[in-house]
């Protein structure tokens, strides 16, 4: 009989592209692996990507876990990788934490996962320690998106901002934008590059494309997220065509 596991996805309430990424990913696996899944969302009010605006975000997250706790998902992933930046240095353990005790009291115990966590413990698993990064934020926060990843142990060589305030618009950014943007930044000195630092940037498509252009392995939070996903699921971390980190090698 073939296993149906629940994914449940909090989300910002302008964020439109883990619900299409996630599940493009796992629906790409169920073509090779017999296991299946359903997807769920809560959603926290968000339209600015703003550090203020992001804070009251988080805030509402306690609400989401319990809503899908309701549900009985298999795990739950907090979508949205620098509002847990934003709150400081090593905040996704306590949000993982936290989020966890809710479901637990809920009698619905389910593993916890961050975009945030899953992308900083992905670059832990490929042995990343030169990184360059691409980001859709303003220069602030894509400044305070570098000091939390170095603080992890990374070293942030390159980056790009969009400069993209409206989260709507970040959904909305064109992937096929990425590997000429990539193209014009420093790579040959760094690891893996981290093509989407933003879960609401679209990157799937591009990925393969800047894969080959760079020779580099190319990460997304939406690809780190996925993995962290089926580890805490104890299934096996493999989707076709979403880059290094599921391509099995890991």
């Amino acid at each position: 009989m073939q296993k149906s596991y629940r994914i449940g996805q909090i989300v910002p309430s302008s964020n439109t592209t883990m619900e299409t990424e996630v599940p493009a990913m796992l629906l790409a696996r169920q073509q090779i692996r017999p296991e299946r899944f359903t997807f769920h969302s809560s959603r926290m009010r968000m339209k600015t990507v703003a550090k203020e605006e992001l804070a009251a975000m988080d805030a509402e997250s306690d609400r989401c876990a319990l809503e899908l706790s309701d549900a009985r998902v298999d795990v739950l992933g907090y979508a949205c990788l620098v509002a847990i930046m934003a709150m400081g240095h090593g905040y996704h353990r306590v949000s993982q934490k936290r989020l966890g005790e809710r479901t637990a009291e809920n009698g619905a115990a389910a593993p916890v996962i961050t975009s945030a966590g899953a992308l900083v413990d992905a670059l832990h698993i490929m042995g990343a320690k030169r990184i360059a990064l691409v980001a859709p934020y303003m220069k602030p926060l894509t400044q305070l998106v570098v000091d939390y990843i170095a603080h992890e142990g990374f070293e942030v060589v390159h980056w790009h901002a969009l400069e993209i305030p409206n989260n709507l618009d970040v959904g909305r950014h064109d992937p096929a934008k990425l590997p000429g943007i990539v193209a014009g930044m420093q790579t040959s000195d760094v690891d893996v590059i981290v093509l989407s630092a933003c879960v609401q940037m679209p990157s799937l498509s591009a990925i393969a494309k800047v894969e080959a252009q760079t020779g580099k392995p190319v990460l997304t939070a939406a690809v780190a997220t996925t993995y962290a996903i089926l580890k805490a699921l104890d299934l096996e971390p493999i989707v076709p065509g979403a880059g290094a980190l599921l391509s099995g090698a890991y």
